[in-house]
């Protein structure tokens, strides 16, 4: 049968694990007044198998490294066959093609920003900055995660202010929720052991490096506790290795769990008594808010809108970035401290569920997309 709904392409450099791409994930799947369309600058990979909308299409465009320019006429016959109503571009590696989506006329052209690389972080670069605003000619709509990044967007970069709006990631708090029993993979004794756990792609910008010396730091500052302490951290990527190097050496490999990446990690979030983030940048962390929404006690560095999901001392604590140190003491002070973990905990969960919900950021896209005019051709 015909599907008339509008069709919605979300561009974006590459579809893999991490939380810009599954914030486009929880788009695909609960937005079913539209249809949907994946395409990759770069590469699709196995994350897909997470979009469950039936009829979602994927497109690998392969981009090697360097400018897009030669792309574009293909992006654009690409959109020309597709004809969508919405375009929605991510982060500065996908924003070039506005180009080829505005030479298309596709109705309604968003590009959101969520966070920065490690190579600028804060959005400094003023290159950068400049192709922001050149490429922002082609687009109707600009979205802002966090706070930090709205006010970024419209003085840095000087893009028109009524044109950016903020909407925050949103969780599933039915899916994330703390009484998830533990999958069969799940290594440690939650009676036995204290588990400080992460998520997310193990590369620079994230910095897990920062969270691996932070724990080893905890042999001296947690004698006591040291021997239960046990550290997960779910995810894959280029500095996989080189944590588990530095945890095998420092002889504490016994009590880590690194399997890689993770298709379950509704069911392991729940198992972490501590949730670490020690990035060293963030637009809206959707790990964050996961472990916040799975009963977790958060301890993030004080990047991006992470400020924004917790106030420091009230829904959990805030550490300076690249400094394992300070991330060792906050971690020390919940180990050694269980009312003060427990409620932390409490307080986050209850903040993830009252102020972040998947339901309301679904109802802000929704409206975003509205502005769609599928019968017009420009």
């Amino acid at each position: 049968m015909r599907d008339d709904r509008p069709l919605v392409v979300h561009l974006l450099h590459r579809f893999d694990t991490g939380g810009l791409e599954n914030g486009v994930v929880n788009v695909i799947n609960h937005l079913d007044q539209y249809r949907h369309a994946v395409v990759a600058v770069t590469q699709i990979t196995a994350f897909k198998e997470r979009v469950k909308a039936p009829g979602t299409q994927f497109f690998s465009l392969n981009k090697p490294p360097g400018q897009g320019l030669w792309l574009y006429p293909k992006v654009y016959r690409l959109l020309r066959e597709l004809r969508p109503a919405v375009v929605h571009t991510r982060n500065l590696g996908a924003m070039e093609f506005q180009i080829p989506a505005m030479l298309a006329r596709v109705p309604l052209r968003i590009h959101s920003e969520h966070g920065w690389d490690v190579d600028d972080l804060g959005g400094v670069n003023r290159r950068n900055q400049k192709l922001r605003r050149i490429y922002g000619l082609a687009a109707h709509e600009f979205v802002a995660l966090s706070q930090a990044i709205e006010v970024y967007l419209t003085d840095a970069v000087g893009l028109p202010g009524a044109h950016v709006r903020r909407i925050c990631n949103g969780v599933d708090v039915a899916r994330f929720t703390p009484d998830t029993p533990a999958p069969a993979a799940w290594p440690f004794d939650r009676q036995t052991h204290l588990v400080i756990g992460a998520v997310g792609r193990m590369q620079a910008v994230k910095d897990p490096l920062n969270l691996v010396a932070a724990f080893l730091r905890l042999r001296d500052l947690c004698p006591a506790d040291w021997p239960r302490l046990r550290l997960a951290m779910l995810g894959g990527g280029p500095l996989h290795a080189e944590a588990l190097a530095q945890l095998q050496a420092a002889g504490a490999a016994e009590q880590a769990w690194l399997p890689g990446d993770r298709s379950d990690v509704a069911q392991l979030l729940p198992q972490f008594d501590i949730f670490a983030l020690p990035s060293q940048a963030e637009g809206i962390s959707n790990t964050l808010l996961e472990a916040m929404a799975s009963g977790c006690a958060p301890v993030a560095t004080a990047v991006g809108g992470n400020g924004e999901l917790i106030e420091d001392g009230r829904h959990g604590l805030l550490v300076p970035s690249c400094d394992s140190e300070a991330l060792a003491r906050a971690l020390a002070s919940l180990v050694q401290d269980p009312s003060r973990r427990a409620g932390l905990a409490q307080t986050a969960l209850v903040r993830a569920r009252e102020r972040f919900s998947l339901t309301g950021m679904m109802k802000a896209y929704a409206a975003l997309y509205a502005g769609a005019a599928p019968s017009s051709g420009g």
